[in-house]
């Protein structure tokens, strides 16, 4: 089967899936979508692909850019301060990474999103209807990058 009509096909998965999702769930799929590019840019840089390692950082440091802009200052207080601070410091080490080859860094960046992942995962239902109610809609451009 061509691969291009799998990618298609994924990506009407995916889609579907945004649409129907709540706020909370958006998160987590930002999330898996960040680890996925960058254990893809993992992998594309073990073959010495550079060129697709780029675009794999490229797409994570978008990821981690639209769960920053998600991020509710106003109902979060310190605890948005300190995801935007970790989110910073996610982009500044893919970047690195990508600039030297270093596998290290993904690695690095690939367990802090894994820990944020897991904490997400275990937020309670009134956190989830909280968030719902005061937190800020995923941007249609996260769809867009065929991530979520």
């Amino acid at each position: 089967m061509n691969n291009s009509y799998v990618q298609q096909y994924s990506k009407v998965g995916m889609e579907t899936g945004v649409a129907s999702a709540d706020p909370h769930r958006l998160v987590l799929m930002l999330f898996e979508g960040a680890i996925t590019a960058i254990t893809f840019a993992k992998v594309e840089m073990q073959r010495q692909n550079y060129s697709a390692k780029g675009e794999g950082i490229s797409k994570a440091i978008s990821i981690i850019g639209e769960l920053d802009g998600s991020l509710n200052f106003e109902a979060g207080g310190t605890l948005a301060e300190n995801l935007r601070n970790l989110y910073e410091f996610m982009s500044i080490q893919l970047v690195e990474a990508n600039l030297q080859n270093n596998e290290k860094r993904l690695d690095q960046v690939i367990q802090l999103l894994t820990e944020l992942k897991l904490g997400w995962v275990g937020i309670t239902e009134d956190a989830k209807k909280m968030f719902q109610e005061k937190g800020r809609k995923v941007s249609e451009e996260a769809v867009s990058y065929g991530t979520i």
